[in-house]
Parts: structure tokens; C-alpha cells; sequence
């Protein structure tokens, strides 16, 4: 990946993962050719944000959706309710019709998490501070998720952590990591479940292949986990 740097892990290129045997971790880092204000999402990515959008690699699976709730329980975390896993959300509001596209970052990760079934994080790297982990939060831990200045609570919940605490899950990332106007750097986590690893494969390749119309550069992260 030419001319991007990234020291966010605890080493070059590897993001340390515990707490949750069955989950399964997928994440790559972008560097984008200017900032998301001025990098238009192509036409065609309004279609993938549609349930019945045509071509996709991908397409939702209900055994998908239940090992990744199960996988969200395992720590003890209830993915029910305001609490569901975000892939769940996003099939919500594409069958109202109020799934939209926001910028090319989340519109990439939008379209894939909405097919795949599988819940995705995204942060932008400069507003985070490595090295980044994943862990299960601990009690008590909580974080704002939206400008309002909601919170979620983290107990339970396996977390994308920074050198301040949780700023992801696969439920709500946090308000203080997300990806603005300015942002041209960005950190992708996709929580897959044990069982189906060959979707979560696909699902980051073909995240990746979005980018790329975008003049995106892309480059994987390695998982490390016992």
C-alpha cells in the first residue's frame, strides 16, 4: 500500500484479539486518496444499499444472524432490542427505505454489513490512538454513540479498544472515532462467528473491492488470536 502508514496495533500490521472463542475477526486498514468531503460514493453503490440489490457476492443468511447473536452472548452481552447486532439495523432501515448513503466509508461498509449479515466497525485512525485490541468490556464501561450524547453499555460486549478504551463493537461504535468529513484514514473490523469463516473472507475481500473504485488503498490486518 503505497505511501500509508499505520502504527495503530501493538505491532506493525496486528491487532491482538481475546475473551471470545467464538468470534472470528477480520479487519484491514484504508487510506483514502483525499477526504471522505471531497470522495463521492459512485451511483452504483446506491443500489447495494437496497435489500434486493442485484449482483452481490453476498446475501443474507438467518444462520448467519443467529451465530453472530450467539457470539455476542458468549460474555454475557443480550444483542436484543436497542442492543442488536448493527447488521440488524441496517435490514431495518433498508425495508423502510431510509437507508442512505452518508460518505464513502460508511456507504462501503453499510452495503456489505447489510448482505453479509455481519456487523462492521469503522473508525477513523486519527481520531484513535493505538495501539488497538479487542477485548470484552468489563462493568461498568460505557461510551457515547451518537452526537446526542447516548451511551451504550460495554459489559460483556467484545469491544475494538484504543489506548483510551472501547471505541467499537459490532452493535454501535463510538462517537469519539468516527469518520468525519476530513477523515482519510480508517480502521475496519468485521465480527464474524465461528462457523463461518468463509463468509467472513468474502465479506472483507468484497468490502475492499468497494474501496478500490474509490481510488482507496487497502491493506490487511493481521489477527492474532489464541
Amino acid at each position: 500500500m503505497a505511501g500509508a502508514e499505520y502504527t495503530g496495533e501493538n505491532e506493525q500490521g496486528v491487532l491482538h484479539v481475546q475473551g471470545n472463542p467464538l468470534l472470528r475477526v477480520a479487519a484491514f486498514r484504508t487510506v483514502f486518496p483525499e477526504p471522505l468531503r471531497a470522495l463521492a460514493s459512485p451511483e452504483s453503490w446506491t443500489g447495494l444499499l437496497q435489500l434486493e440489490a442485484a449482483g452481490t457476492p453476498l446475501r443474507r443468511d438467518e444462520t448467519v444472524r443467529s451465530a453472530v447473536r450467539d457470539m455476542l452472548r458468549h460474555g454475557g452481552y443480550k444483542p436484543t432490542g436497542r442492543g442488536k447486532p448493527a447488521s440488524e439495523y441496517l435490514v431495518r432501515a433498508a425495508e423502510e427505505g431510509t437507508l442512505a448513503g452518508i460518505n464513502a466509508a460508511v456507504d462501503a461498509c453499510n452495503a456489505v454489513s447489510l448482505h453479509s449479515g455481519l456487523p462492521i466497525s469503522v473508525i477513523d485512525l486519527d481520531r484513535a490512538e493505538g495501539p488497538h485490541t479487542v477485548r470484552v468490556g468489563s462493568p461498568g464501561e460505557r461510551y457515547v454513540f451518537n452526537a446526542s450524547g447516548q451511551e451504550i453499555e460495554l459489559a460483556g460486549l467484545v469491544c475494538l479498544c484504543d489506548a483510551q478504551g472501547p471505541c467499537g463493537n459490532a452493535v454501535k461504535d463510538s462517537q469519539r472515532t468516527k469518520t468525519d468529513a476530513g477523515t482519510t484514514r480508517t480502521l475496519s473490523v468485521i465480527w464474524g462467528a465461528a462457523g463461518h469463516e468463509a463468509r467472513l473472507a468474502r465479506a472483507a475481500e468484497w468490502y475492499r473491492e468497494l474501496l478500490a473504485e474509490v481510488g482507496a488503498a487497502t491493506d490487511a490486518v493481521t489477527i492474532d488470536q489464541p
